[in-house]
């Protein structure tokens, strides 16, 4: 269980620790949803898509997945051009 402490600002901001953050997998500019549970007060990242969408598409018929047969497969497209 992590512990972790945050201070509330006069503007009622606060400054989420490092390894809480990595643990929710936010980062800057990223909303965070509290919601109001049995057990108190939940905090979660409020994704409006998939974290596996920028992953869309690898699995392309014809192309080995990985970064060097992309390439490969790139520059034999423009040879043939």
């Amino acid at each position: 269980m992590i512990l972790r402490r945050a201070l509330i600002t006069s503007k009622g901001q606060i400054t989420i620790p490092r390894d809480v953050r990595r643990l929710l997998g936010v980062q800057a500019g990223d909303a965070l949803l509290f919601e109001e549970g049995k057990t108190g007060m939940q905090v979660r990242p409020d994704r409006k898509t998939s974290p596996f969408e920028k992953y869309r598409g690898i699995g392309n018929p014809g192309i080995p997945s990985g970064r060097k047969a992309i390439v490969k497969q790139l520059r034999e497209l423009r040879d043939s051009e």
